[in-house]
């Protein structure tokens, strides 16, 4: 098969699909990469590594686009890319299709076969595509938090950990998944006194075992969130439903329960976020200001750190990538339910229910 890597576009994102040793592999089973010059420049790989590794550099993404059979990207892609796909061509990468109806139209009209990262399954019911980008941005959001909560940076100025005489920044976290435990994580490493809501008492429970009763845990309900508002400092928004649009936790309505400088780092809004106030802001400019609350809504956070990103997706996604490349999309999906479930957009339909729901699409189910 012919693998073609683009150079992202988004802004500020650094990352790239596939790293040199990659396209070695791809290489070694047989197949032809071609990658766009400076694709991997942002992470340290250099043109020459991947000429190095077998790959065909080439100067345009639209070479690319143009003849390769399938594109392995990171993030979704923007106007300029969507419209250059081909018919039938495999286009394999994170889509976060829910809040994007001008994505959805665009892949619906290119006819391409569209495979999500983010609903890609396993055995054990989790997102292994998306775990590692949760991974990171569970822990950068307490980063990102952190900095926000500066005066300079319009927060409150708190220090996470507080110093001797003077208490811990208190952070909520809503969301018990792979976000919200990492951020947990993060938060009381640095001192902070975190409290985790999620809607799951089995998810409570093990997370309580896990961690003992410094990591305080609630239900997660309007209510007892409205509690928690008052006092906190920062809240992180780490709920997810795979494919979906994110559950809004946080009505505006509930933002005059919180004082003036408090920060919220919504994770969520790759799939439109968990705040009803929660719009997509870019590295360059990561947060703005709704009725004094701080939002920090950047929608590829894992990009800030987009070497360990890279490294980290890759390691992920290259088995499944190898398998398409093998045995073909068709092939590939019929011997792996788990990457069926990756098939989000397929020859101008919709094939995954919660998208097709979320846009008032009719759902296609593929049949192999």
């Amino acid at each position: 098969m012919l693998v073609g890597v683009t150079k992202e576009i988004k802004n500020h994102e650094y990352r790239v699909g596939l790293t040199p040793a990659g396209v070695a592999a791809l290489v070694r089973a047989g197949h032809q990469v071609l990658v766009e010059t400076l694709a991997g420049s942002g992470v340290g790989f250099s043109d020459d590594m991947y000429a190095s590794a077998g790959g065909r550099v080439v100067t345009t993404a639209a070479e690319i686009f143009a003849t390769a059979e399938m594109v392995v990207k990171v993030k979704e892609p923007q106007a300029v890319e969507y419209r250059q796909l081909r018919p039938g061509q495999i286009l394999f990468t994170y889509l976060h299709l829910a809040p994007d109806p001008e994505q959805t139209r665009g892949l619906i009209d290119s006819d391409c076969v569209a495979i999500a990262y983010e609903t890609v399954t396993d055995n054990h019911n989790g997102l292994p595509l998306l775990k590692p980008m949760s991974e990171v941005a569970g822990r950068m959001s307490i980063q990102a938090g952190a900095q926000a909560l500066e005066k300079s940076h319009g927060g409150l100025g708190v220090l996470l950990s507080g110093v001797p005489g003077v208490p811990p920044a208190r952070v909520l976290v809503l969301g018990g998944g792979v976000v919200g435990i990492n951020a947990a994580r993060i938060a009381m490493g640095m001192g902070a006194q975190v409290t985790i809501m999620d809607v799951s008492l089995p998810r409570l429970t093990q997370i309580d075992t896990d961690f003992g009763p410094r990591l305080l845990t609630e239900v997660s309900n309007r209510e007892n969130i409205c509690a928690h508002l008052p006092d906190v400092d920062l809240v992180i928004g780490g709920v997810l439903i795979p494919g979906a649009a994110a559950p809004k936790l946080i009505t505006r309505d509930m933002l005059a329960l919180m004082r003036p400088g408090t920060v919220i780092a919504d994770v969520a809004i790759d799939q439109g976020g968990c705040l009803e106030t929660s719009h997509a802001t870019t590295h360059q400019d990561p947060t703005y200001v709704v009725d004094g609350v701080v939002h920090y809504c950047v929608a590829n956070m894992p990009g800030g750190v987009a070497r360990t990103s890279t490294l980290a997706l890759t390691n992920a996604t290259l088995p499944f990538v190898l398998q398409l490349a093998n045995k073909g999309y068709r092939q590939a999906l019929k011997d792996n339910p788990h990457l069926a479930n990756g098939l989000n957009v397929h020859r101008g339909k919709i094939t995954y229910d919660a998208v097709a729901r979320d846009l008032g699409y009719a759902f296609e189910p593929f049949a192999a």
